[in-house]
């Protein structure tokens, strides 16, 4: 039998806290042993929202909700255990992402910050757990992300075709696996269910669009689309990344000329979330014959189609043909860095973020 590690993150989306128990044999294949999502406490998860689409918050405040994102991160984690029938002393280490709440590697000083105090997870849970995992890598220059494509690469490359694999969270991001000597590259390509789902909650009070039904009802605004789509950030080349902070409902608010229905600004939010990724993907890398989904967005079959129909000759399915669960790939992901991190080997790819160089990334935090 091989490690077990535990990978938690909150994504951009917030809209819950992922936790999956992995084990790791010699090689980079993990398999899932059990995955959940718990949800926030809807105040908790309410002032995160708001601090991550530009909120202030006082000292005070950022201190308090540290604290209290660590303790439902641990909680997360022990209720996985319970579940699994797993002791804590059986978890060799648990790697936390947080919760981001800025994410600014384009500002004069560059920095990215997560929420989630790691000594209250390694406090409550007993177990070893390495955090912070992203500002190594801005320190080198770096974005901080997207950091996944270092495990996309272990997991789903194929020598024998070009692929990608596509992350519909709260942001969208791709990872380009070429055939040959190619390097892997990665990078956001611009909102995914952040908007969708922010747009969906304001007029329906949903969290989400379950199954894209209420975009189906719509008809996308081209008019509407093309503004959208003229935002400088998406001509922008790798590396690049984003976040809740840039796309958010005040951005597309100056956008709309008033008058809209509701359900057809849903339906062009999809038909962004389409476009932006087909286009990056085609300039980036035009060869690419299979595209493999992960993410929330892999439940919006409207979604899925649109992406088809804008990628013909591209074989667009779920990570879950490949072996891969759709919905715990960043988990996993941070479970994987955790074992990097405390085996001494960087978790980063250059190629992607475009730091200085390959960094062991994080805070060990003993048990």
């Amino acid at each position: 039998m091989g490690e077990l590690f535990i990978g938690l993150i909150s994504g951009t989306s917030a809209d819950g806290i992922d936790a999956a128990l992995v084990e790791f044999g010699d090689g980079p294949h993990g398999r899932l042993v059990l995955g959940r999502t718990l949800p926030w406490e809807p105040a908790l998860r309410a002032r995160l929202v708001a601090l991550g689409q530009g909120g202030d918050c006082t000292l005070d405040e950022f201190g308090a909700l540290d604290a209290q994102v660590g303790l439902a991160f641990a909680d997360a984690a022990l209720a996985l255990l319970a579940e699994a029938g797993v002791e804590p002393r059986a978890v060799r280490a648990i790697g936390s992402h947080g919760q981001t709440v800025r994410h600014r590697p384009g500002a004069p000083i560059p920095f990215t910050l997560q929420v989630g105090d790691a000594n209250r997870i390694a406090e409550r849970t007993g177990i070893c757990t390495v955090a912070d995992l992203r500002r190594r890598d801005v320190a080198a220059g770096g974005h901080g992300a997207p950091l996944l494509p270092a495990l996309h690469a272990a997991m789903l490359a194929d020598a024998s075709e070009p692929r990608a694999v596509l992350n519909l969270g709260g942001i969208a991001n791709l990872t380009l696996l070429p055939t040959g000597a190619g390097a892997v590259r990665g990078f956001d390509t611009g909102p995914a269910n952040a908007l969708l789902d922010a747009w969906c909650e304001r007029h329906l009070g949903h969290g989400y669009d379950a199954g894209g039904a209420w975009a189906a009802a719509g008809t996308p605004d081209e008019a509407l689309l093309a503004r959208l789509l003229d935002e400088p950030w998406f001509t922008q080349p790798p590396p690049k990344s984003s976040g809740r902070e840039q796309f958010h409902l005040g951005w597309l608010e100056p956008r709309l000329r008033g008058g809209e229905q509701a359900v057809d600004v849903q339906r062009t939010l999809l038909e962004l979330t389409a476009a932006s990724v087909a286009d990056a993907l085609l300039a980036q890398q035009a060869g690419t014959r299979r595209l493999m989904v992960c993410g929330g967005g892999v439940h919006n079959p409207l979604l899925l189609e649109r992406l088809r129909a804008r990628l013909p000759g591209v074989a667009v399915e779920s990570t879950a043909v490949h072996g891969v669960d759709p919905d715990f790939v960043e988990a996993m992901g941070f479970a994987w860095f955790a074992r990097e991190t405390l085996a001494g080997r960087p978790g980063n790819l250059p190629s992607v973020t475009g730091a200085r160089g390959p960094r062991i990334l994080g805070a060990i935090h003993p048990a």
